[in-house]
């Protein structure tokens, strides 16, 4: 797990050339001109998706992992907690759906606060809540984008 500031995900995009062109498109996209919906970035190998929703309390959030992907997640428009811990420290609740490429899981972590100007990464080893909210529920606006792994 990654959680930076954008202004420094350079030195992060040594680690694979599809994380390399996430963090790329990240630090060079105007973040509040996005549609929402996918983007295409590099066909299904990097893209990426800009949703709109209502933050909830942890209680009603799911600890998720994914195989052939991970996530490059940013916010554009106000502030969520997103939860992090390994994933050999989870049951699973939910098995490994491939063609969604998502598994759901039980267990306790940590959690991260990110805000506009911030990021997290999250890779296959790394379960992951998000859509927390950081004081109330509250709308948001995020950016996640899929690299393959």
């Amino acid at each position: 797990m990654i959680f930076d500031a954008v202004e420094n995900a350079g030195p992060y995009a040594a680690i694979s050339p599809a994380l390399g062109a996430a963090l790329h498109f990240l630090g060079g996209a105007d973040l509040g001109a996005l549609p929402e919906g996918r983007i295409e970035i590099d066909g299904d190998r990097v893209f990426a998706t800009v949703t709109t929703y209502r933050t909830r309390p942890v209680e009603q959030c799911r600890w998720e992992a994914h195989r052939r992907y991970g996530d490059v997640q940013a916010m554009i428009v106000g502030r969520e907690c997103m939860g992090v811990a390994p994933l050999s420290t989870m049951r699973e609740a939910v098995p490994y759906d491939a063609k969604s490429d998502v598994a759901f899981f039980e267990g306790s972590g940590d959690l991260i606060t990110v805000a506009p100007g911030a990021f997290a990464v999250f890779f296959p080893q790394d379960a992951h809540m998000p859509q927390i909210c950081a004081a109330a529920p509250a709308m948001v606006r995020k950016l996640v984008i899929k690299f393959a792994v």
